[in-house]
């Protein structure tokens, strides 16, 4: 299980800690090709939203890795869940029925969560 959860969790990881640091440091100009939603979320919002995604990234694999509150981990993957739910009711609301990858990624999470716990 500890295999499985690395694997995945380290995977999630990695695309949250990328979304999020695309979303702190570029303008809406760079993130408009690949975020069609840009432009309806304040520029504030955008960012504290890329910062909320780096967190969750390093919630997913420090606690575990150093034994300092690990049950900050499955709180990160249930966050992820939760902040894709928002996604694809702002894909939704602005006509983007493109809702595929988030629900990739609330399955994901999910599972996440779960191997964080443990069965």
């Amino acid at each position: 299980m500890n295999i499985a959860y690395w694997a995945v969790a380290g995977l999630l990881a990695l695309f949250y800690f990328y979304a999020g640091t695309l979303k702190v440091i570029r303008s809406r100009d760079q993130l408009r090709p690949m975020m069609a939603w840009v432009d309806r979320v304040p520029l504030p919002a955008l960012r504290g939203l890329g910062a909320v995604e780096i967190l969750g990234a390093t919630g997913l694999i420090l606690p575990p890795l150093t034994g300092i509150a690990p049950w900050l981990a499955p709180a990160a993957a249930l966050g992820f869940v939760l902040l894709q739910t928002g996604a694809i009711a702002v894909h939704l609301t602005g006509e983007d029925n493109r809702i595929a990858l988030n629900a990739g990624l609330i399955v994901t999470a999910a599972a996440t969560s779960w191997l964080a716990i443990g069965p």
